[in-house]
């Protein structure tokens, strides 16, 4: 998404269909976190991976993509169950299967790794993307990659374009960039903390 295509005094995050701030989290009920909002959101998050501008970075997003479908065809399969994630898992691990299950662990990961790299970059303002993105995937992704894998993402990470050069493509004004980015950042944080804190239960596990 090239800078031109973001309105005057708007930001990326502006133009998503869905950001994790407007994805419903029912903290009186165990955290539970809406599955439609949630799945946009993070299909949105996708798109962050064109403005990286690199196709090695498009193994990575069909990756998600891949997840998140698998979570989907879940939903769409037992509706009456699965409005939150949790009550999705749970009704789908009750059947002796775990394919959506296991699709929310790889996409609660990779966006762990998303959010990881980003927190990295804007708290160490001299530190270019592409140690940041290498030092968040060591935290994350990497532990979970077979050798095969790894490659992939390293080749992904060295293709990352310059800070100055990521950030102007997020918007033109810099200071409102930052301040839209760490509300999403921060957002999306809250939500994969209490999915890994739900994915660690015993009740998750198949």
């Amino acid at each position: 998404m090239a800078t031109t295509s973001i309105p005057e005094g708007k930001t990326f995050f502006d133009q998503l269909k869905r950001s994790f701030v407007d994805v419903p989290m029912d903290k009186e009920h165990d955290n539970a976190i809406s599955t439609d909002e949630f799945l946009e959101a993070a299909e949105s998050l996708t798109t962050l991976f064109d403005v990286l501008g690199s196709v090695a970075f498009k193994p990575v997003k069909n990756d998600m993509i891949g997840n998140i479908k698998k979570i989907r065809d879940r939903q769409l399969a037992s509706p009456a169950d699965s409005s939150t994630l949790q009550g999705l898992v749970r009704s789908e691990l009750a059947t002796k299967k775990h394919t959506a299950t296991e699709g929310l662990v790889w996409l609660v990961r990779a966006l762990d790794f998303t959010a990881q790299s980003l927190r990295r970059n804007i708290t160490t303002s001299s530190e270019e993307l592409a140690d940041s993105f290498r030092g968040a995937y060591t935290n994350t992704l990497k532990p979970h990659h077979s050798f095969m894998v790894k490659p992939i993402f390293s080749a992904a990470m060295s293709a990352t374009p310059y800070r100055k050069d990521f950030y102007g493509k997020l918007g033109s004004d810099g200071a409102n960039v930052e301040r839209e980015l760490k509300i999403w950042l921060g957002a999306c944080e809250e939500r994969v903390q209490v999915l890994q804190e739900f994915l660690g239960r015993k009740e998750a596990k198949w």
